[in-house]
């Protein structure tokens, strides 16, 4: 109990000056351009995601040098780098030829502060269950899961938890009639339609919320609580009981924070945490001026991996250690 003191008193003092700037900050963030996944072998991870999920290769570079560098923290740095696309979203690939990452713990669980998921849109649950299972992909979940109608802002919703090569997780949903974005109900034949949102485990919403929405600018689109035997078995964690608050910037996939009310023993992203390990994801956000945005983030004692200076924008840590990287708009 001792260990967790300082990180609570740190959480306050970072939750009390982010409150302090909220009426002063302008919406700094203008999207969420894309979500970053750490790899340990690239040309399996391509074949996953395009053969299995039916995703599009747009970009594929090798990155190296003193800026890479310093904008991970990490010397010696060599990434590949393969930005693909699903419907309107993206997703960016990231293997760290040098130095190379350590994998998940083989214990790792959904209610462990490094989870982190893209929930990937389809047209029919059934079909998409099919497709993975013909795939022989890994599951996170005993199987699809519709959530119950008592719950209003969640009920009818179907979701999977899976896994890819590299263990990490994912999500496919899809939604009933009046809920998620009208873009998900469209006429189509494909049966993978793009990225709703990116979920993170938080400890404490309203910590999460002074970081993303008071200091970077995102909104606050939806909330509920879930729980019961569907959600047990969605998260494959026994007596989940979740809050959730869903949050977006003008334009890209939301970010979720899943803070769970019980069972509350879910465990904190390392301390030594590098970007090459394969828990490590970054949420790759866009704002019209990083470095302005910069000076607020390290008065609210936030912890920043780079700085702005570095050209290639910043990457900062929120309070429960989940890094995103904020770069200028194109």
């Amino acid at each position: 109990m001792r260990s967790e003191r300082p990180r609570c008193a740190t959480r306050l003092l970072f939750f009390l000056w982010a409150l302090l700037c909220a009426t002063a900050l302008p919406a700094q963030v203008t999207a969420v351009d894309s979500v970053g996944i750490t790899v340990s072998d690239m040309d399996r991870a391509v074949d996953f995601y395009s053969r299995v999920l039916t995703f599009e290769k747009e970009t594929d570079r090798e990155v190296a040098g003193d800026e890479v560098e310093r904008l991970f923290g990490l010397f010696g740095t060599r990434v590949r780098m393969v930005r693909m696309r699903i419907g309107d979203e993206r997703i960016e690939l990231m293997q760290f030829v040098a130095p190379a990452g350590r994998p998940y713990p083989a214990d790792s669980r959904s209610n462990d502060r490094w989870f982190q998921h893209v929930a990937i849109i389809v047209s029919d649950m059934d079909r998409a269950y099919a497709r993975l299972r013909e795939h022989r992909v890994q599951h996170a979940s005993s199987g699809p899961q519709r959530l119950p109608d008592w719950n209003p802002n969640a009920g009818g919703i179907e979701a999977f938890y899976f896994r890819d090569p590299d263990g990490n997780h994912l999500e496919v949903l899809e939604f009933p009639r009046g809920k998620g974005a009208a873009k998900w109900h469209a006429r189509t034949d494909r049966l993978f339609l793009g990225i709703d949102h990116t979920a993170i485990v938080v400890t404490d919403t309203d910590t999460s919320l002074a970081f993303y929405r008071n200091l970077l600018g995102l909104t606050v689109a939806g909330a509920s609580e879930n729980y019961g035997i569907e959600q047990e078995r969605l998260n494959n964690v026994f007596g989940a009981r979740l809050r959730i608050t869903a949050l977006r910037a003008p334009s890209g996939p939301g970010i979720e924070f899943l803070e769970y009310l019980s069972p509350r023993d879910g465990r904190p992203i390392p301390a030594d945490t590098r970007a090459s390990d394969l828990w490590y994801w970054q949420i790759n956000l866009r704002a019209d001026d990083p470095a302005a945005l910069e000076p607020r983030l390290r008065a609210a004692r936030a912890a920043l991996l780079s700085a702005a200076t570095t050209g290639l924008g910043l990457i900062v840590r929120d309070p429960d250690g989940h890094a995103s990287l904020i770069a200028s708009a194109p």
